[in-house]
């Protein structure tokens, strides 16, 4: 359903994703981990993740995992789909590309700079 997509992900989306490539998290975890990936750029707040959650559960690349009581709070666990897995790949994989045209024109203009 999503591989292919041409559209790019926005930035928190994709940390969210990468978040749970690790594993299966509770929202706190998601939250550390995208702060932590994203080297303090992305900083989510509850509520926007929980929506965030449940737009990409909807579309399948999340899905809820396991429910627990923590000192009388419920904490629910999130885990990537396959389609999750896959579409951040894809992303990943364009940027990659992305970055990597940049290195080359970098470099070009380097060269042209010596001659």
């Amino acid at each position: 359903m999503f591989v292919g997509m041409t559209n790019e992900l926005r930035e928190p989306t994709f940390f969210v994703l990468a978040a749970l490539a690790g594993g299966r998290k509770h929202g706190y975890g998601i939250i550390k981990d995208a702060r932590d990936l994203s080297a303090g750029r992305v900083t989510l707040n509850v509520g926007t993740l929980y929506s965030a959650l449940e737009r990409l559960s909807g579309d399948g690349l999340v899905a809820r995992d396991s429910e627990e009581v923590v000192d009388g709070r419920l904490r629910r666990y999130f885990r990537l789909t396959d389609d999750g897995a896959a579409l951040l790949a894809e992303e990943a994989d364009r940027l990659e590309a992305r970055a990597a045209s940049a290195r080359e024109r970098l470099a070009s203009r380097h060269q042209a700079a010596l001659s």
